[in-house]
């Protein structure tokens, strides 16, 4: 996965703070699956969380540069565009897009909180 990837991250912790978190967060990660993976892939794809998560960690980076947090990079446009396109499937309204980059973010968020806390 691309930013869990980063050397910033051990994948021993990665799947400790995944596994804690998918406790409380069950629903949240299976509703953008709906949304982003094919169905029934959280079946045969073993690492669908993982896949999850990067696309949250995805969404907390771009939320950075839209807040002006980051400074724009080259990518930046097309991630926009790729972020707001994924979880706009379905017909979507503003407020159900508002709601899942929400749960993105918050993933995010508290993913970093858990891994920080493990030793």
């Amino acid at each position: 996965m691309y930013m869990l990837n980063s050397e910033e991250y051990s994948q021993e912790k990665i799947h400790e703070s995944l596994d804690m978190m998918f406790v409380d967060r069950k629903n949240q990660f299976r509703e953008l699956s709906q949304v982003l993976l094919p169905e029934n892939t959280s079946n045969t794809m073993p690492t669908w969380k993982e896949f999850i998560l990067n696309f949250s960690l995805d969404v907390e980076s771009a939320f950075e540069t839209w807040s002006g947090e980051s400074p724009l990079s080259v990518n930046s446009p097309q991630k926009a565009l790729t972020i707001l396109r994924q979880l706009s499937r379905d017909g979507a309204s503003l407020n159900l897009l508002v709601h899942r980059l929400n749960m993105s973010y918050n993933i995010s968020t508290e993913f970093k909180s858990i891994y920080k806390r493990l030793k």
